[in-house]
């Protein structure tokens, strides 16, 4: 996987926990956000397929059936 540089600033209290946690847990600042995130990202998905599930309910998006989009692009 390829890594991208990215500059944050945070809050100094969340700086001290950042780094106070980072130690606690013997890993790098890095590899603590990496998790969060990854654990975040994780939990918005299933919050995103949710909204998407009861939009598709309260008739606001519509499923396509596969076979006949499949079809329709030549796919078949």
């Amino acid at each position: 996987m390829s890594v991208v540089k990215k500059l944050i600033s945070f809050d100094s209290v969340v700086a001290e926990e950042l780094e106070s946690l980072s130690k606690t847990l013997d890993i790098t600042q890095k590899e603590l956000i990496e998790r969060a995130l990854d654990f975040y990202f994780d939990h918005t998905d299933s919050i995103t397929a949710q909204k998407i599930s009861d939009d598709v309910v309260a008739g606001k998006e519509k499923v396509h059936n596969a076979d006949d989009v499949f079809a329709e692009l030549g796919l078949e």
